[in-house]
């Protein structure tokens, strides 16, 4: 059992490591609450399938463009400040939500604004925050490091929406904001605790011609890309999310919302405590495809049933899918893609696994406004399966993936272990 165990050696080792391992896990915590108690506030005032769904609309435009130009960033100024002046930014418009819930008529507007701000401040930070990870760590630990940020990320994410609905329904949503405006404030504690990570000598300048750099580069790699079109495909047409509040109201488990969107959460963590098997596991292109169909069996197979547990059940078995898909995707872009490019590549990485949910949000509940709840999620589901079965039979490149033998992560592997890392 030893070898499936999730390896801790990084966190023991290195120092800013685990300095943004603290710093993730309380600031994901606060996250996780607002993540629930948006949606819930939005659907409270408006009961309405579509407005819930444009939330995740409202968000696409601003993640779109500020993840490409915080890939240009990251290339170009200190990843650590950059990463934490947006937590800062973030707490912001934690506290614009904090105020707005304590009005006697809550404002609609302000929620879509702050939906919009959050995701802007995402993608402004991500691609940093996806580029110190490599800088940080040596390169055989990368594959541990990533499944530790994912650890870290996951429990937050489990804690906080169980927690959330029972704080929703005991104290309201501004408990909930406060909650997350004093997480970001510890969290922006522990990340200037981190090592400056400042760019490269030879590192992108800020400008447009380094953005369309970055775009060429992923272009020219079609493993990257067939990562980017199945994960987009996946979410796009099998993620639920929007659904949530109606669907535990449909089945008469209000109270059990947060454990809704906590479910895939606890099938994700089962699979990264588990993620002691990718130290010997290469062929990331066939894991991928095969987690991103098993991810559309169990989304589909959760709109069959009324049962709480066995729809839980089926969404924790869909984000233990996602999560097999998440590590082999993440591992793949640190141990391939050269550090010049990394933080630019870091924002069309985020753009890959956020775009799709926030346009699936959307599908699905127009899908559901126009059918019913099940016939959304259900059809959704089989779509994932169709969709992603033929994207991965039209790129062979990316479905072939063999980490032993791809000549970019041949080409890292030669380049990190002559570097040492920043700790």
């Amino acid at each position: 059992m030893a070898r499936f165990a999730v390896d801790l050696t990084p966190l023991r080792k290195n120092k800013n490591l685990r300095y943004i391992f603290i710093s993730g896990v309380i600031s994901r915590f606060g996250t996780a609450l607002t993540l629930v108690a948006l949606p819930f506030q939005i659907k409270e005032l408006t009961n309405s399938y579509i407005a819930v769904g444009a939330m995740g609309a409202v968000e696409i435009t601003p993640l779109i463009i500020f993840a490409l130009w915080g890939g240009v960033l990251a290339d170009s100024i200190d990843r650590k400040k950059m990463v934490w002046r947006c937590e800062a930014g973030a707490l912001l418009f934690s506290a614009a939500l904090l105020g707005n819930s304590l009005l006697h008529k809550p404002h609609l507007l302000v929620l879509f604004i702050a939906a919009a701000g959050f995701s802007a401040v995402d993608g402004l930070s991500s691609p940093s925050f996806s580029a110190m990870i490599p800088r940080l760590v040596d390169h055989d630990d990368l594959p541990a490091a990533q499944a530790l940020m994912s650890f870290r990320w996951q429990f937050s994410s489990i804690l906080g929406p169980a927690l959330a609905g029972v704080i929703i329904a005991t104290s309201g949503v501004k408990t909930a904001y406060s909650i997350d405006i004093v997480t970001y404030l510890i969290s922006v504690v522990f990340m200037l605790k981190i090592a400056a990570i400042p760019p490269l000598k030879d590192g992108a300048t800020r400008s447009i011609k380094a953005l369309f750099g970055g775009l060429q580069y992923a272009a020219s790699r079609k493993d990257l890309v067939g990562t980017y079109i199945i994960d987009l495909t996946a979410m796009f047409f099998a993620m639920p999310n929007a659904l949530f509040p109606f669907w535990a109201d449909q089945i008469h488990s209000r109270w059990a919302l947060g454990f809704f969107y906590a479910a895939g959460v606890v099938g994700s963590i089962v699979v990264t405590a588990t993620s002691g098997w990718m130290k010997n596991f290469n062929r990331y292109g066939w894991a991928i495809t095969g987690a991103a169909i098993g991810w559309g069996i169990c989304i589909a197979l959760a709109g069959t049933t009324n049962s709480l547990w066995l729809v839980l059940l089926f969404l924790a078995l869909a984000g233990a899918s996602d999560q097999v898909s998440g590590l082999c995707r993440q591992t793949l872009w640190n141990l391939t893609i050269d550090d010049e490019y990394r933080g630019r590549l870091a924002g069309l990485e985020l753009l890959s696994y956020s775009v799709g949910p926030l346009a699936g949000q959307l599908r699905a509940g127009t899908t559901a406004a126009a059918t019913s709840l099940r016939t959304s999620v259900i059809s959704g589901g089989l779509l994932c399966i169709g969709l992603v079965s033929v994207a991965a039979a039209k790129l062979p490149e990316f479905r072939n993936f063999d980490l032993k033998t791809n000549l970019y992560a041949i080409e890292q592997r030669a380049k990190k272990n002559k570097s040492p890392n920043l700790d």
